[in-house]
């Protein structure tokens, strides 16, 4: 396995670099992957050979920018299993602008007064401050269901709070901070048999979890191309055509539109509809590398085995650190993602990580974006490993060896 992770490793040029004159060891993924060698050189030869603007021009610089654009929403599709016929791929700049987007547009079309929106606790701040922002705008309601000590989301807890005022459930397939894949399936049968829709906040689960669209069922799934080893600045919303078409256009511009005159303007067919202005035609042409690699990882046995290694491996030695609390950890770890969140009695967990950081180890220390959730657990913040299939045990080694010295140091 260890060998399997090396052969990976070598696709990524970041991963041998050294920092403070040691090896990088990079567990901040669920920050943001590292990109791949294929990803670096297409981008950089459409920035260097192939830059033009995408969807309006005849020349065919202009052609060819829009055909590898589309070739990257059409890697989405695919990875995602989109029917065309009943789905839709949005291009955005990332989750926070899908959720913005999706917020929106839903709350102008779908949310009135003493109508709620239901999320869970232990969402990314970005599936909870634009519907608060929607719900303050309309006069709605947004409620929070509690997530147990272990770190998992009850489904009946759920379905307690599904009723008639309920509008949509926005939920994380994997919480960003506790690592524990939540029972997204049930959920969005269970608001579904109500006449619900769900959206689903993929941005951790594109990775490590099940992303079937049609098989999942649900009616939004939202993730950024930077959790899954393509460019910062994109993002994808995929929704159902019978939302989507419904739904107002979120910005008015470029792109967007079909006519425009003083008197009136009609917008474009989706999913242009909901793309005004110039994309990031280059970051979102790198979806094919991207999802290429992410497809061929993804269908791995070896990798799947190396993943539930580590798991088993972090899950089982970091409780035997002197003070330390491991946050989210179920008593079935096959629902639990290579990512771990803790504290250390008698430190603080920024300056864990400034002195991991010294031994060349990146980790998360703070509020993850959640601070809700990190809240529910700990009152001054967390730190965090998230590992990928190019992280090798050595690595895992490595973090809870520096992890101990820290410790050490500080008490």
């Amino acid at each position: 396995m260890e060998n399997l992770a090396s052969d990976i490793r070598s696709l990524f040029p970041a991963l041998s670099s050294t920092v403070y004159g040691r090896p990088l060891v990079y567990l901040d993924n669920a920050a943001t992957s590292q990109r791949p060698a294929k990803v670096i050189e297409l981008q950089a030869l459409l920035s260097e050979k192939e830059n033009a603007n995408v969807h309006r021009a005849v020349h065919k610089l202009s052609q060819d920018a829009t055909d590898r654009y589309e070739a990257g929403r059409r890697a989405v599709e695919r990875f995602l299993n989109v029917d065309s016929e009943t789905g839709c791929v949005v291009f955005t700049s990332g989750a926070t602008a899908a959720f913005n987007l999706l917020a929106n547009c839903f709350s102008a079309r779908y949310l009135h007064k003493g109508d709620q929106i239901l999320i869970s606790q232990a969402e990314h701040h970005s599936n909870i401050v634009p519907w608060q922002l929607a719900c303050e705008r309309v006069g709605a309601e947004l409620v929070v269901v509690p997530v147990e000590a272990d770190g998992t989301l009850s489904v009946a807890e759920v379905e307690k709070r599904l009723n008639g005022r309920v509008k949509l459930v926005s939920i994380a397939q994997i919480t960003n901070v506790l690592g524990v894949i939540n029972p997204v399936r049930e959920i969005i049968a269970a608001a579904h048999a109500k006449g619900i829709p769900v959206a689903v906040d993929g941005a951790q689960g594109i990775v490590h979890a099940d992303s079937d669209v049609q098989a999942l069922d649900c009616d939004f799934y939202i993730f950024s191309g930077h959790k899954i080893y393509a460019p910062t600045g994109t993002g994808i919303l995929y929704g159902k055509r019978c939302f989507l078409d419904e739904m107002p256009p979120y910005m008015g511009g470029g792109d967007m539109v079909d006519t425009v005159s003083f008197e009136k303007t009609t917008y474009n067919a989706l999913p242009l509809k909901y793309e005004a202005g110039t994309p990031n035609f280059t970051g979102q042409a790198c979806f094919v590398p991207a999802l290429e690699l992410a497809e061929s990882l993804r269908n791995n046995q070896e990798v799947k085995a190396q993943e539930r290694a580590l798991v088993r491996y972090l899950a089982e030695e970091l409780p035997r650190i002197d003070g330390l609390h491991l946050w989210g950890l179920p008593a079935n770890l096959e629902t639990k993602i290579p990512l771990f969140s803790l504290t250390v009695e008698g430190t603080h967990p920024s300056d864990l990580a400034q002195i991991l950081d010294k031994l060349g180890i990146a980790v998360r220390s703070g509020w993850m974006c959640a601070e809700p959730l990190v809240r529910r657990f700990s009152d001054r913040g967390m730190l965090r490993a998230s590992l990928l299939p190019y992280n090798t045990l050595s690595e895992a080694e490595a973090f809870v060896a520096g992890l101990k010295r820290a410790v050490k140091m500080l008490k």
